[in-house]
């Protein structure tokens, strides 16, 4: 805005004393001191506004207006509530430096002119962003990339003196702003805490921006949505869509800012349909390894393929690579809505370079559906996994190879093979995701062993089907078993019927739980802990600080209950079981 703006509202009770001549200096900001050297807190464009507390003697004047010119300010407004007038020796120096001098009526606040400056140029900085934002969202549209969201964040940053952060649905950062005094990253804790009270805010309907509280901060979430959207349902897309966070509270914004964030996320969203074009050649090779694995085909054509596919998942390997299957299937309860490409692109983001950042694909994961679920093809190198090619914190180096020998089910022996694990999969993914799927809505996941050959990828592919279907059996919205619980019998006691189950566990556990109410005798516990010792007295006893013969006595009390014996195999098999059932 202009000086002479300011001159023209007659509520900010300005007289201009000197400096007509200049009156069409921009002013970029508004100062209030008192300082006697302001210097250091003076950037260039400000409105100083002053009581003259300053004033001392006359030459006090030259000075301070000498270093309100050199550090560049538009112009100087000083108060007349604890003087009679503008002192003479002001005014002169003000004249001999060009410095716009300017008197407040006491009966105007300060406050009510600062107030006053900021709101328009807040108002005209982001009318400046926004053709910036436009001209630079009609060059992405018809053009090569623009440079990604940084882009826009960095502008956001620079010209509205806003924090943002592109986040994905797991709370994954995908891009924040560079500028200089951007501040630190998103820590992980608030990342998850934002997707998970974006998607909860989303399922519920409620208007965006979603307003959040987290350590103290209050954020504004705006939704990226996808272009590809085929249908009004919002789970349509609503694990696989980006968010903006800015760090401020958007509830009392003009329509004219929130219309420029919207723009934004716009802006953004060209980005992210870029990245899922990018994503097309892998998803390709994966429905074509897929669907060669399912119809049989013979190994050598399907090794073929898989030699196609590793330079492009693994640039610059050298090697065939061992292979992994990850199964995903997404359902929602009362739905049609398909639940095979919500997956495919759920896995996508879960299956990425934790690590990385930016919008251009630094997976190295081939995802394809079909029907309700999705299946992943994920390159694993023998030895050490080279940088960026695979979920660094997702990974974990076996000894063994995963206990899987030299066959065709798994690498050579004495090979050592970073594996995907599924549970430390979920770990950073299973809070936000749990928020968005509430109500109607699971996600399970099956993890294979790792394969060195065409010949084991259908045995790895029913291993992760088999994986997923005892992760479906467990509770939670968010689940996920791997390839080492099929050896249990873990992969036995979920297809257990829903009524033999309880008639077993309560055959053999009422009594205990119900002597247990009456007497607080502990019993439960007591037979967890034997159990868990394999049947030793003193071991147990020392476990549970008890005297060993008080350790017989309610053992002989959990065998009087029951009619069972600890001392059988066969009976202390049936309280496993009961007890890993209830």
């Amino acid at each position: 805005m202009r000086l002479r703006a300011l001159l023209e509202t007659d509520a900010l009770g300005l007289r201009l004393l000197g400096g007509e001549e200049e009156l069409d200096r921009s002013v970029r900001g508004v100062m209030t001191t008192d300082l006697r050297d302001p210097s250091r807190y003076l950037s260039g464009g400000e409105l100083v506004l002053t009581g003259l507390a300053w004033r001392r003697e006359p030459e006090d004047s030259e000075r301070f207006v000498r270093i309100l010119a050199a550090a560049g300010v538009a112009g100087l407004a000083a108060g007349e509530a604890e003087i009679s007038s503008t002192p003479d020796d002001l005014i002169a120096a003000c004249a001999r430096h060009r410095m716009p001098l300017f008197s407040v009526d006491e009966t105007v606040s300060f406050a009510s002119i600062t107030e006053h400056v900021v709101r328009q140029v807040s108002s005209e900085r982001a009318g400046d962003l926004a053709a910036v934002v436009d001209r630079h969202r009609r060059l992405m549209t018809s053009g090569p990339a623009g440079g990604g969201p940084e882009v826009v964040l960095d502008l956001l940053g620079s010209d509205l003196d806003l924090r943002a952060w592109v986040l994905s649905p797991t709370g994954r950062p995908i891009a924040g702003s560079t500028v200089a005094g951007a501040g630190p990253a998103l820590p992980p804790a608030v990342s998850a805490a934002l997707a998970g009270e974006h998607l909860a805010a989303v399922r519920a309907g409620r208007p965006d921006p979603h307003r959040v509280l987290a350590e103290g901060h209050t954020y504004s979430l705006f939704p990226v949505r996808s272009g590809g959207r085929t249908s009004g349902d919002p789970r349509e897309t609503l694990l696989s869509d980006w968010l903006l966070a800015v760090e401020a509270d958007a509830g009392d914004w003009p329509d004219e800012r929130l219309d420029l964030l919207h723009g934004v996320t716009q802006l953004i969203a060209v980005e992210r349909d870029r990245r899922d074009a990018a994503r097309t050649v892998r998803r390709r090779l994966a429905q074509e390894v897929l669907e060669l694995v399912q119809a049989g085909a013979a190994p050598a054509e399907t090794a073929a393929r898989l030699r196609v596919a590793a330079p492009v998942l693994l640039p610059g390997l050298g090697t065939a690579p061992h292979w992994q299957v990850v199964v995903a299937r997404v359902e929602w309860a009362d739905s049609e809505l398909p639940g095979g490409p919500v997956a495919q692109t759920l896995l996508e983001e879960v299956l990425v370079d934790p690590g990385a950042s930016g919008t251009e694909p630094s997976d190295r994961i081939a995802v394809a559906h079909t029907g309700d679920e999705a299946v992943a093809l994920v390159p694993l190198p023998a030895g050490a996994s080279p940088a960026g090619a695979l979920p660094s914190d997702a990974l974990a180096a076996s000894p063994d190879a995963a206990g899987v020998t030299g066959t065709d089910e798994g690498p050579a022996a004495g090979e050592r093979t970073a594996e995907l694990h599924a549970e430390t999969l979920l770990a950073a993914i299973r809070e936000p995701l749990s928020r968005g799927l509430d109500g109607d809505g699971r996600l399970t996941i099956g993890v294979s062993a790792a394969v060195h050959s065409a010949e084991g990828l259908r045995g790895a592919l029913e291993e992760a089907r088999h994986a997923r279907r005892v992760a479906a059996a467990r509770p939670g919205r968010v689940s996920a078993a791997g390839h080492q619980e099929l050896a249990s019998h873990v992969l036995l006691l979920p297809f257990v019927p829903d009524d033999v189950r309880r008639a077993f566990t309560a055959r053999l556990l009422d009594p205990l739980r119900d002597y247990d109410r009456r007497h607080r005798a502990e019993l439960i516990p007591t037979l967890e802990a034997f159990l868990e010792s394999d049947g030793s007295w003193t071991r147990c006893a020392t476990r549970l600080h008890l005297h060993v013969n008080t350790l017989r006595y309610r053992v002989g009390r959990i065998e009087q209950l029951t009619g069972r014996d600890l001392s059988r195999l066969e009976d202390k098999l049936d309280f496993f079981l009961a007890l890993r059932m209830s």
